[in-house]
């Protein structure tokens, strides 16, 4: 028994871990089995193909590691890069942040661009820092697509400009964790170098593995890269490749049963229409903000996030509340605000498996917390915004036409 237990579902509203699909979740509920048996490597060699569609690419090498995002992310660090190697990477949130804290430990020389927190990444200071470096002494760029604490997006096609624009070969690598299969990504036509993402976020999957896309430049890069790697050896799993095994170690036979699943119903739904989806539960969800009378964090419309909204408060409510209160009278559960945004905004998350009259249950639960917590919103209000919009932009289901 739950010792939390609240009758019906809990409204799972923070961005990641997500809602998992009932068939997602049956197809997790087996046994172990024999990960050097022929039957796992046959699923895993499949697997490995598939995967390459969700980062849009038909040339990327990835690699399904047991681990989180932020493992993924020091994957893609050591396996291309060398201690005293000069990056440059973009402080615009809190999980930007953690990945900048993550590069100045393993000993890169990190130079920050940094900017308010609910703006995107500053590239015009890219373009200027690349114009400069014409010895090339930059050997990467990281950012993350999709920053999860403020909801802002960054534009990956326009570093990918800067660079060929300026003919400068730093390699490209992108934290796609809360954007691979929710948002518009694409690996090869952005001249990505190394794309990861989590389990947990938009595949709808527990937590558990971090996968990661490396493009021939990236594995190329990795034979003279020399920071100290050993778990996240992409080596180790090359050699496994070749030998049609696939595993140096064990791998959780009940997640790779739940992302053949998971990838299943992406690709029974449609990439494409499932970043339409997310597409409408985000402009759904900045509709309803706008209807309570609040602002979101975002500060421009180019910025905007269709997997994660991060909503301003008035000052003289403490949005730490708003969450305590959602989870504990409704079983409704946000996401709190980070860092320096604590306290300030309440996060709804908007992604993964997770259809508009689900979303229509997060904003009415949303509405009555803030009426409890003292804000005048009129009840209904962001509701009806939202639906109007959802009603006439929702297509017909097409496995029921």
């Amino acid at each position: 028994m739950d010792n939390v237990y609240a009758p019906g579902r809990n409204h799972l509203f923070v961005p990641g871990p997500v809602n998992i699909p009932e068939p997602v979740l049956r197809a997790m509920n087996r046994n172990n089995e024999d990960y050097r048996s022929p039957a796992i490597p046959a699923m895993t060699k499949v697997l490995l193909e598939d995967v390459k569609k969700i980062f849009k690419t038909t040339t990327g090498t990835p690699f399904m590691i047991p681990t989180t995002g932020t493992g993924a992310w020091e994957s893609a660090l050591t396996n291309t890069l060398s201690p005293g190697d000069r990056i440059v990477s973009f402080l615009i949130g809190q999980f930007s942040l953690l990945w900048i804290d993550q590069q100045q430990r393993l000993n890169f020389k990190v130079d920050v661009v940094e900017s308010e927190w609910g703006q995107g990444a500053n590239l015009d200071i890219l373009a200027s820092k690349i114009a400069e470096d014409t010895a090339h002494t930059i050997k990467a760029v990281c950012i993350v697509h999709n920053e999860t604490a403020t909801g802002v997006t960054n534009n990956l096609a326009t570093v990918r400009k800067i660079l060929d624009h300026y003919r400068h070969p730093a390699l490209f690598l992108v934290d796609g964790v809360s954007s691979i299969c929710a948002l518009d990504f694409r690996m090869d036509e952005w001249g990505v170098d190394v794309a990861l993402t989590g389990s947990q976020k938009a595949l709808s999957l527990p937590t558990g593995i971090g996968i990661v896309c490396a493009s021939p430049k990236a594995l190329e890069a990795s034979k003279t890269a020399k920071s100290v790697r050993v778990f996240f050896d992409w080596n180790d799993y090359l050699k496994f490749y070749k030998m049609g095994t696939y595993w140096p170690y064990t791998p959780s036979i009940q997640l790779l049963y739940g992302l053949r699943a998971a990838l299943d119903l992406l690709f029974e739904e449609g990439l494409d229409n499932v970043i339409a989806r997310h597409s409408r539960l985000g402009k759904a969800t900045r509709l309803a903000v706008e209807a309570w009378g609040l602002k979101n964090c975002t500060q421009k419309e180019e910025w905007v996030s269709d997997t994660v909204t991060a909503v301003l408060v008035p000052p003289y409510i403490d949005s730490t509340e708003i969450v305590r209160r959602a989870w504990k009278r409704y079983n409704l559960s946000l996401g709190l605000g980070l860092n320096k945004i604590a306290g300030k905004v309440f996060r709804i998350g908007h992604l993964g498996n997770l259809n508009e009259l689900q979303l229509l249950g997060c904003l009415a639960g949303v509405e009555m917390v803030l009426r409890d917590v003292g804000y005048p919103v009129k009840l209904g209000s962001g509701v009806a915004a939202a639906s109007a919009y959802l009603q006439n932009n929702i297509p017909l289901i097409p496995s029921r036409v």
